[in-house]
C-alpha cells in the first residue's frame, strides 16, 4: 500500500482526526547490569534498567546500526527511551560512530528518560536528549 502525498505530506488512513494509529513494538530488553545495546534494542525503541545499581549501557557501533537499518539516509532518526524502574541509575555511552550530542547520557532513578539518534554520515550518529 503506497501512503498518498499531498501538500508536502504523507497521510497514513483516510485521515480521520479521530483515527488511532498502530504500531508494532517487540517485548522490550530488561538490563540489570552494564551491557552493550543491540540494534534491536534501538528498534524496539524502549529499553528498561531494573537494577539498584549504576551501570553503563553502551550503544552499538554506528556501523552495526546502519547494518540493521539499511534503509536510513543521512538526517533519518529514530527515539529511545530508557526507563529506570529502580534506584539505580544507568549511563549511555556512545559507540564507535556516535556522538553524544547536549545534555549528558546519564538517566535518572525510577525516571524516563527519551533520546532521539540521527543520522550523520554513513556509520556515524549523534544521541540527543530530548527529555527527562
Amino acid at each position: 500500500m503506497a501512503l498518498s502525498n499531498g501538500s508536502g505530506g504523507y497521510q497514513v488512513g483516510d485521515g480521520n482526526l479521530n483515527e488511532v494509529v498502530f504500531a508494532t513494538l517487540t517485548v522490550p530488553a530488561a538490563y540489570t547490569a552494564a551491557a552493550t545495546l543491540t540494534a534491536a534494542d534501538l528498534a524496539s525503541g524502549l529499553v528498561i534498567y531494573t537494577s539498584s545499581s549504576t551501570a553503563n549501557l553502551t550503544l552499538p557501533t554506528a556501523a552495526i546500526v546502519d547494518a540493521a537499518f539499511s534503509s536510513a539516509k543521512v538526517g533519518s532518526s529514530f527515539d529511545l527511551a530508557l526507563v529506570t524502574t529502580s534506584t539505580g541509575v544507568p549511563t549511555i555511552v556512545v559507540g564507535t560512530g556516535w556522538t553524544l550530542a547536549g545534555t549528558s547520557g546519564v538517566g535518572v532513578a525510577s525516571k524516563s528518560v527519551l533520546y532521539r539518534a540521527v543520522k550523520t554520515d554513513t556509520a556515524a550518529y549523534s544521541l540527543y536528549r530530548v527529555a527527562g
